[in-house]
């Protein structure tokens, strides 16, 4: 079987493929594991627990409470929910080490470039062919799991369920900015419009700064723009315009999905996984916790089919029937997400002073508590959708997974 991608989400299926007893290859573009980082690195303790995981703490950048989410008069709201923030390319290259003892073979600098189905006289799918750049191409396989990304091989060389909207993050790494143990996550569309802006702190002092926007061409200049008006102007940034001193450490982004799973995530002899099946929260683009699940169902569905021989479309859908039980539902969250963005910021901080301090674990009280707030406040928010809002925060928690 091969993976393609070495991510959370290749990682993890490649290490549960050969647990199962498979003869499991990964594939990486990259002459590396891990880097270049695309992502703000955050892993909740909950989804640990339900991963079985047991990370080392060299992977780990710091512990943390849980979140905070600032809107845009200041007003402030706690998560308080325990979890981590990784490094993640040292976690990424943990989870293929792990692979590798348990038998998988890791090749770097592999790309895939052509995806060819063999099938039978009877028409049955028999294996893959892949080729692309590498030493080791062309090569055949039983199965793949393709978890190389959103815009990964899959997308590109078959036909996987359609186009994804993706928006842009971007971020640098910081030195020297406070924390007290929350992740901040600020939903100020001046700096960061159809999206939000995120401080996420590692150990030291250094944090990461980002932020995520449709604004595709302009997300450098809302983040610098928020870090310049912010606590933050004094800190020494990579490549900074606003300052030119201090240590330089590299900024990095890439694309995210957020219009959630797409329309088929299993084909013949094919699961996709984390991104490359579009597995983010569509209101905060959190995906290594959907990716590390995914990966272990794929690597499992494979690992049943195989055993029967038969790794049809119709038995791996086992696969996709899984995800849709499990995962938070993505249709309510994007219904939340395009009312939260109709909302002006003075609307938007109506709301949030309607909440209470701590949004975790909210009984049906607090709930109607709130609607009585908001009625009472600004009754024309409910006009405007406020209620899918309100739902859309606790579908993204995904109460199996966390943040």
């Amino acid at each position: 079987m091969v993976v393609i991608g070495a991510g959370p989400g290749g990682g993890s299926a490649a290490l549960h493929a050969a647990r199962a007893g498979l003869s499991t290859l990964i594939l990486e573009a990259d002459p590396e594991v891990g880097t270049p980082v695309h992502c703000g690195e955050c892993l909740s303790e909950l989804a640990v627990q339900n991963l079985g995981l047991e990370l080392p703490d060299h992977v780990k950048a710091l512990d943390v409470k849980g979140i905070r989410v600032i809107f845009p008069d200041g007003t402030e709201k706690l998560l308080t929910e325990q979890g981590y923030v990784l490094e993640k390319h040292l976690f990424e290259r943990w989870l293929c080490d792990e692979a590798s003892k348990q038998g998988a073979e890791l090749l770097l600098q592999h790309r895939v470039t052509s995806m060819e189905r063999v099938y039978n006289s009877e028409n049955q799918f028999v294996n893959w062919k892949l080729d692309g750049k590498g030493d080791e191409f062309p090569i055949e396989c039983r199965a793949v799991i393709d978890g190389s990304g959103v815009s990964g091989a899959a997308s590109k060389l078959l036909d996987m369920g359609g186009e994804v909207e993706v928006i842009a993050g971007f971020q640098y790494e910081m030195l020297d900015v406070p924390n007290d143990g929350y992740l901040d996550f600020y939903l100020w569309p001046k700096y960061s419009p159809h999206g939000y802006v995120w401080m996420i702190p590692k150990e030291g002092g250094r944090a990461n700064v980002g932020l995520v926007t449709t604004d595709k061409k302009g997300a450098i200049k809302y983040l610098n723009s928020f870090i310049e008006d912010t606590y933050l102007a004094d800190k020494p940034t990579a490549n900074p315009p606003w300052r030119a001193e201090g240590i330089k450490i590299r900024p990095f982004g890439g694309t995210i999905p957020i219009s959630g799973p797409r329309t088929t995530t299993v084909g013949d002899g094919i699961l996709l996984v984390g991104d490359a099946a579009g597995f983010t929260s569509p209101l905060f683009e959190g995906g290594t916790h959907l990716a590390l699940w995914s990966g272990r169902e794929a690597a499992q569905t494979i690992a049943a089919a195989m055993k029967e021989d038969d790794l049809s479309n119709n038995r791996l859908m086992a696969y996709e029937r899984a995800w849709k039980k499990r995962f938070p539902p993505y249709h309510k969250i994007l219904k939340g997400k395009t009312a939260l963005y109709d909302l002006t910021d003075e609307e938007m901080s109506t709301m949030a002073r309607c909440l209470p301090e701590e949004l975790g674990n909210m009984s049906p009280f607090d709930k109607v508590v709130i609607g009585l707030r908001i009625l009472v406040r600004k009754p024309i928010l409910f006009t405007k959708r406020v209620i899918p809002v309100l739902l859309s925060f606790g579908y993204s928690r995904a109460k199996f997974f966390g943040w």
